[in-house]
């Protein structure tokens, strides 16, 4: 016998005839919608020094297309199913994904547009899971600049309810803030694992 099968064999010999116990598991769970959620995560999501703007649903293809102008975007990846009436007319290439871009075509374009699948106020949180309009993982990763619009019937008060909106056989892509990371002496670099600009656009229902 192995020194594996050693201790599992005195564990089950520890635990054999011990009656089960009822675990309590008083989770948090999804909390119904409430005022303020819009503010709530315009505000979160700035202190993570994303910028953020929240606009009435006529006025995304003309915040998206200044976005893009005030960053000189030129040629920007537009993933498949991504609304065309919050596309602006022009101003920029748009770069689909299919065929499939390689990882030096990424690194050539100037930034991303992507939905979402769902938004946390409480953390300031936006999630992807390569649904419409958001493409596949790498898509958000590589680009220097990503430009995300949110719905409010997306956003969800806390993680919970945000969890429980999601599929979890789906590759989910946590997003809070631009990309950074910390070295052992707590100097912060951004850009290391994904986007170093982050730009939301909260779109009201009204």
């Amino acid at each position: 016998m192995s020194a594996r099968d050693v201790i599992l064999a005195r564990v089950r010999a520890a635990v054999e005839g011990v009656p089960d116990v009822e675990i309590p598991r008083s989770y948090r769970g999804p909390e119904p919608a409430t005022d303020g959620l819009v503010d709530l995560l315009a505000d979160r999501v700035r202190d993570y020094k994303a910028v953020v703007h929240v606009v009435e649903e006529a006025g995304v293809a003309a915040l998206v297309a200044d976005s893009l102008a005030a960053r000189g975007v030129r040629r920007l990846v537009v993933p498949e199913g991504f609304p065309e009436t919050w596309l602006p007319s022009g101003g920029f290439e748009r770069i689909g994904d299919e065929p499939r871009l390689s990882a030096a075509d990424l690194d050539t374009a100037d930034g991303i547009l992507t939905t979402c699948a769902v938004a946390v106020a409480e953390t300031g949180t936006i999630v992807l899971d390569a649904g419409e309009g958001q493409g596949r993982r790498a898509l958000t990763l590589l680009p220097d600049y990503h430009l995300c619009v949110v719905r409010q019937d997306q956003i969800e008060s806390g993680v919970p309810g945000a969890v429980a909106r999601l599929d979890p056989a789906r590759p989910l892509t946590w997003i809070s803030g631009p990309s950074a990371t910390s070295d052992i002496e707590l100097n912060r670099v951004e850009g290391v694992h994904g986007p170093r600009t982050l730009e939301v656009v909260v779109v009201t229902s009204g």
